[in-house]
């Protein structure tokens, strides 16, 4: 707790004080850099890390060691991955990767909004592409799961983007746990049309026939046999819930692993224009994973993201149908004490409601 509070006292108003993504740039320098070095992972798992049977549960095949993970956007190109384990997350979801390289939209590209909570941004999926990253990445098992989340290439037409994201895929044959197929960014031009039916039928027929295979002990894309990576689908909330139907009708026939729900949403005051991530996007991303649950009856897990700072967050996106979650913008304000108060907090509320793991209180609202 004094942790927490000397970050938001100190440390958040010095970061504040530099361009959001320079501040970013900044952190990600020093995760990279303590990542590498043993003495300071062991230091810093000895006071962030949580580890409780209870927080532990198997989804898609895969074993999670707590629910909490870093969400997409965050570490973009896999340069602090021994970090994130010691600090503590249950996975991390690296990119947006796309196959070729690219410098995204032209800065500034990230605004603060501290008395929302909130962040917006239009970066674009900046990153070193596929090969530069996938090199970055260990071979399978890792200490933590690791997902990707594949992206398309901003001069690739949409009519080919299948081809695309499969490419991709294939750089991180061996490397990923599962993937994430982000066609929810608002910040692609043109990208949020391959969630329309016809489009995203298309684009998952191809991908899912690329995804990698795991090895004997591995699942596939939806989940119900041995041979590939889990691919699932990731959601913007600005869709309306017939239209999240159609698009988990579509995860479902084609036999991907889940849904990731939901990325930034577009339903903002302007300027600046991009995708805006933090507290005012909770509530919708919560609606969306309920409707999901029900409308699947809990066949298709679902990895809840978009507002979460404290573990009452979190529970919330649990009980309504995730049985994961994903946290970004809350790092920004909560800073790294955020995902072991989370998983503490959590074990204070399954206690509380008489559950034995989190994986009993998923969809129990």
């Amino acid at each position: 707790m004094l942790g927490h509070m000397l970050y938001k006292a100190l440390l958040r108003p010095w970061l504040f004080q530099a361009d959001p993504e320079a501040a970013h740039e900044r952190a990600l320098n020093l995760a990279a850099s303590m990542g590498r070095r043993r003495i300071a992972r062991d230091a810093i798992e000895t006071v962030f890390a949580l580890e409780d049977r209870r927080l532990r549960q198997t989804v898609f095949g895969i074993e999670f060691p707590n629910p909490v993970g870093l969400a997409a956007g965050y570490d973009k190109n896999a340069v602090g991955l021994d970090f994130w384990a010691a600090l503590g997350f249950g996975f991390v979801e690296i990119g947006s990767v796309t196959f070729a390289s690219q410098p995204g939209n032209e800065p500034p590209r990230v605004f603060r909004q501290p008395r929302e909570r909130a962040l917006v941004n239009r970066m674009g999926f900046n990153n070193d592409g596929a090969e530069s990253i996938a090199a970055r990445v260990p071979p399978r098992p890792h200490r933590i799961p690791i997902a990707v989340n594949v992206g398309k290439n901003r001069d690739v037409d949409l009519a080919r983007a299948g081809e695309n994201y499969a490419a991709t895929i294939d750089a991180f044959r061996d490397r990923a746990d599962f993937f994430v197929i982000n066609v929810s960014s608002p910040n692609t031009p043109g990208l949020r049309k391959l969630q329309d039916k016809e489009m995203l039928d298309e684009l998952l027929r191809m991908v899912v026939g690329r995804a990698p295979p795991r090895g004997e002990t591995g699942t596939p894309a939806g989940g119900s046999g041995p041979t590939t990576a889990p691919i699932l689908l990731k959601i913007a909330p600005d869709l309306t819930f017939d239209q999240i139907d159609d698009a988990v009708g579509l995860v479902e026939a084609h036999k991907l692993a889940g849904i990731v729900a939901t990325n930034t949403t577009t339903d903002h005051p302007t300027p600046p224009e991009g995708g805006l991530s933090g507290a005012p996007l909770r509530a919708r991303a919560t609606e969306c994973i309920r409707h999901i649950r029900r409308q699947t009856q809990g066949r298709v897990p679902i990895v809840g993201v978009g507002g979460i700072f404290t573990a009452a967050d979190a529970y919330e996106k649990i009980r309504a149908g995730a049985c994961l979650v994903e946290i970004w913008t809350g790092m920004i304000y909560e800073g790294p004490f955020i995902v072991r108060n989370i998983n503490r907090g959590l074990l204070r509320l399954l206690e509380r409601d008489g559950f034995g793991t989190i994986a009993d209180a998923v969809g129990t609202e």
